[in-house]
């Protein structure tokens, strides 16, 4: 469709990266899933995870990043994207989000992310079930 955005499924590259908005894209791809996944659980690099996130590594990369972001609202600007998708939604289950899922299940192009977000709608209407009785 002529009205549809632009799709954020891109080429990957494998790292380090040409142009660097942040020095952990300076990293080989293997450096760079070390360095995220030795993070303390308390880190303060959501900054860096993000970069990652928007840069264009391979999708893994970015889906490992995105797993990591302790402030999962960051992460919602790349709803579209759909490896990045799959992770936000499963982060989501707060009873404010739902109207979020509601619309990436209507909204988005990619079956995983509609598929990943009704699947963590079907655990919120579960989890109230059981909050009521």
């Amino acid at each position: 469709m002529e009205d549809d955005p632009p799709s954020r499924r891109q080429a990957w590259r494998q790292g380090p990266d040409p142009v660097q908005r942040h020095e952990w894209l300076a990293l080989t791809d293997d450096d760079l899933l070390f360095r995220i996944a030795s993070l303390a659980p308390d880190h303060a690099s959501d900054d860096a995870l993000i970069a990652v996130i928007s840069s264009e590594r391979h999708f893994f990369i970015r889906q490992e990043a995105a797993k990591r972001v302790r402030n999962p609202s960051l992460v919602r600007e790349h709803w579209d994207d759909r490896h990045v998708g799959q992770i936000l939604v499963r982060g989501l289950n707060r009873r404010e989000d739902v109207e979020y899922l509601k619309r990436l299940v209507a909204e988005s192009r990619h079956l995983d992310v509609r598929n990943a977000a009704q699947a963590q709608l079907n655990i919120i209407a579960r989890a109230t079930r059981n909050e009521g009785g």
